[in-house]
């Protein structure tokens, strides 16, 4: 049995200011790309880690355009619902979205909490399941719905496929996670995970593993973003379990097609930010709290340029004159 995975296309029709391309002629390429890959390599099966659209209620004529290209892929497409498929991240909107819309004419072929389904292709069977977002989902009291306790006796291998920032290893303090670490003690033979964009690659945990290739598109100018090629995932299913990346060769490399103005413009405003704080930290001592001496310190300081001692006069004055009910 051979299985496709990708996750996080964000189907939309407009580009983003950070892109150089036209991003939905650019998403149709590499869908038809994908359409090729499941000919090619005979795919029985595609699976989607959610956020097939970037909004849930994507225009009418995007629509039209994606779901032949969708159908024309010729084996049954599975997918859990994204946090931008659905309505204020309640997966029990879908109804009233448009990859609700896709389900109800057999387009795909969406995976809600509880379901059970079984693949079976040249004598192998498969339990699917899978976790839509929800709010909640990287809340400690939620790793469940990262884990199969007990897959069905009958079958050769469990996949469980979920929407939700399950990393490989410690992230930005104050946005909530799953580390693999935390459900390494899922009895699914391969957990399939998207949202967190970047990817993790394959990871495999005691003959567990944990998939990610990252988003199919490119949205943001980051570094990590322009360094990625966008990968799809072949899963081959025997007697042993065979994962390979393949990178798309629609896909091109990230300086081609991603804007780095805006995130060389975000570097000199942070250095020059840095400059002016260590500029501030060597000349001024800063016991006193209230604010205009402060500013007052600054204006009278050796070693701080006259544009920053101008500034700080200015704000002294912009101060003063609230203080006295001047409106600005």
């Amino acid at each position: 049995m051979r299985l496709l995975f990708l996750t996080d296309t964000h189907i939309r029709g407009t580009t983003p200011k950070n892109r150089m391309d036209n991003l939905p002629e650019t998403l149709e390429n590499k869908f038809k790309e994908i359409g090729k890959f499941v000919e090619n390599y005979n795919i029985d099966f595609v699976l989607h880690g959610g956020d097939l659209f970037d909004r849930p209620d994507i225009s009418v004529s995007i629509v039209g355009n994606f779901a032949p290209i969708l159908n024309n892929i010729k084996v049954p497409i599975y997918i859990v619902c994204g946090n931008h498929d659905i309505y204020g991240h309640n997966p029990d909107t879908i109804n009233r979205t448009m990859l609700g819309l896709l389900n109800s004419l057999n387009v795909v072929r969406i995976i809600n909490k509880g379901d059970l389904i079984y693949l079976n292709k040249n004598g192998i069977k498969v339990q699917l399941t899978g976790q839509p977002y929800t709010y909640n989902i990287d809340s400690e009291l939620n790793r469940s719905s990262y884990i199969i306790d007990r897959p069905s006796e009958d079958v050769d291998y469990s996949i469980h496929m979920v929407h939700g920032m399950l990393l490989n290893k410690p992230f930005i303090k104050g946005i909530p996670y799953t580390l693999i670490d935390d459900i390494k003690d899922t009895k699914a033979d391969i957990t399939l995970s998207g949202h967190y964009h970047t990817g993790f690659g394959i990871i495999n945990t005691n003959g567990k593993y944990f998939i990610n290739p990252g988003s199919l598109i490119r949205v943001t100018n980051s570094l990590l973003e322009i360094d990625r090629i966008p990968k799809v995932v072949l899963i081959e299913l025997g007697k042993t379990i065979n994962i390979e990346l393949i990178e798309l060769k629609t896909a091109k490399e990230g300086k081609e097609v991603l804007n780095r103005q805006e995130i060389e413009n975000h570097i000199f405003k942070s250095e020059r930010l840095f400059e002016f704080k260590r500029s501030i930290d060597s000349s001024v001592n800063f016991e006193k709290l209230e604010i205009n001496e402060i500013l007052m310190e600054v204006s009278n300081a050796e070693g701080v340029s006259q544009e920053v001692k101008e500034e700080a006069l200015k704000r002294i004055a912009l101060s003063q004159m609230k203080d006295l009910g001047d409106e600005l």
